[in-house]
């Protein structure tokens, strides 16, 4: 499952201004990618898997197709790791690779508070009907946490 772009549930085509008709305005929208949106979805960052990470996550979203699975490795409180591989649209690729960046070297107390909010904002803005792709990598990225976090637990 690496990064894949899902043609069958989200069939936008990954061009900047690229018509695409939607239920809503059928022959009015238009969906705009700006160059930093489409570098993380051609390029994405920390694409992979990690081995014995210290914490992993699998998340969906049904109503489009996507799915993320996020490994994480933590040393003194701190993601000094982060891997992804990702099964879903331009957007939500974009957003779940700017989720790894925006992670790495970050205390877990502070990836907790990361939001999609800031992960729209550092890709400089998605289209509107594409923002819930930006939920799936922060979800991700604080799913893992938790599964850290219970691991530690458990081991105390």
């Amino acid at each position: 499952m690496q990064h894949e772009k899902s043609e069958e549930h989200c069939p936008e085509e990954l061009f900047v201004g690229e018509s695409v008709p939607d239920d809503e305005n059928p022959e009015e929208a238009v969906l705009f990618y700006n160059e930093t949106v489409i570098d993380h979805f051609t390029s994405p960052r920390n694409v992979g898997e990690i081995d014995n990470a210290d914490g992993f996550a699998l998340v969906g979203d049904p109503a489009c197709g996507d799915q993320m699975k996020l490994w994480i490795r933590i040393d003194g409180g701190y993601i000094v790791d982060i891997k992804f591989k990702s099964f879903g649209c331009p957007g939500a690729i974009a957003t779940s690779s700017m989720a790894t960046v925006l992670a790495m070297g970050m205390h877990v107390d502070d990836a907790k508070l990361l939001t999609d909010d800031d992960v729209v904002r550092s890709l400089g803005g998605i289209p509107a009907n594409k923002e819930h792709c930006s939920l799936m990598g922060v979800g991700a990225l604080h799913a893992a946490i938790r599964n850290y976090e219970q691991r530690l637990s458990r081991q105390s």
